[in-house]
């Protein structure tokens, strides 16, 4: 971690403008009821909603562009919806924010990837969610790698924002790896458990502890543990560098060079970890791109992380948000 003056963060801002950050990625619909309990149903020993409003965010892969958006980048979205009302709803939502959504492609034969989450009280109570797994057609997948080859040249980096929903197969990553390096681009993954080490060679890999511990099928119950596993992925992996974030316990870098770096988390209080892995590729990669160092990437995602991990419900970073944060830590 290294401390960011004012002025610098505001020299980051305004390269932030100038940015175009490619998002590759399963795309979601979050939608949200939020409402009071003060009895409990007679049907079933569950607790009876309220319901005071509903309404819909971007989610998944779609969150992380709005993360960059919000930031001041550009981002260029490439990815896959239904042929559904939940679709149009999202390309819709997508568009009143003056995205580009040219490269995202409607499938027939799958839903939209929609996230239910009952809130009352401000806890989250259950969630719902519509999806399909299956991975995408052959045509569809020509289609997403036309559009990232198309834009690459003009982009600063590209994001794999995987979340196992059938957009990312083994093809798809190992081709836009290729076509990526061939430009030198920067490449930072947010991945899941499947394929998992297909993800060879990027510049930064982002698992979470959960994700770590499975792919590894170890426990981990120690700063050692973590280290250890650490190490053991980097080498099976070639990045360049290696961020595990633990929830409330902050995050921990490693580099090729195994210098090892725990990192507690900037949080004052958590009251939502929903989003918060958004917050941090979005944040690191943008600062990637425009040209910070990796302390320096860091040490803002850690900032943006604990910002909105003290919000309710997924939400993205803003510029003022990081200011404020930064500001309340000096």
């Amino acid at each position: 971690m290294v401390t960011i003056s004012e002025k610098k963060l505001n020299e980051f801002f305004d390269n932030f403008k100038s940015k175009k950050i490619i998002v590759l990625g399963d795309l979601m619909l979050d939608r949200y009821v939020e409402g009071s309990v003060s009895r409990i149903s007679p049907e079933a020993p569950v607790p009876v909603v309220e319901v005071n409003s509903e309404f819909v965010r971007l989610g998944g892969a779609a969150n992380v562009a709005y993360n960059l958006y919000s930031l001041g980048a550009q981002p260029i979205t490439i990815g896959v919806v239904g042929d559904d009302f939940a679709g149009r709803e999202l390309l819709n939502l997508m568009r009143q924010f003056g995205f580009d959504t040219k490269f995202i492609f409607a499938d027939q034969n799958r839903p939209t990837v929609v996230k239910t989450r009952i809130i009352a009280n401000n806890q989250h109570v259950v969630r719902a969610d519509w999806e399909s797994k299956e991975f995408i057609q052959n045509h569809l997948k020509e289609k997403i790698i036309a559009a990232v080859q198309q834009n690459l040249k003009e982009a600063d980096a590209l994001i794999f924002e995987d979340y196992n929903k059938g957009l990312l197969s083994k093809d798809i990553i190992k081709t836009v790896i290729r076509l990526a390096r061939e430009t030198e681009s920067i490449i930072t993954v947010d991945p899941k458990f499947d394929n998992f080490f297909e993800y060879r060679s990027v510049t930064l890999f982002k698992p979470n502890r959960k994700e770590l511990e499975s792919a590894l099928g170890t426990r981990i119950k120690s700063d050692q543990d973590l280290e250890r596993a650490c190490k053991e992925l980097i080498e099976r992996l070639h990045s360049e560098f290696l961020l595990v974030t633990l929830g409330e316990n902050g995050m921990c870098l490693l580099n090729r060079a195994g210098d090892f770096l725990r990192i507690p988390t900037k949080a004052r209080k958590v009251h939502d970890v929903s989003g918060a892995g958004d917050t941090v590729i979005s944040t690191l990669t943008m600062a990637l791109a425009s040209g910070s160092s990796i302390p320096e990437a860091i040490t803002l995602a850690n900032y943006a992380a604990g910002a909105v991990c003290e919000e309710v419900g997924v939400v993205p970073i803003t510029q003022e948000k990081l200011k404020r944060a930064l500001r309340n830590y000096r």
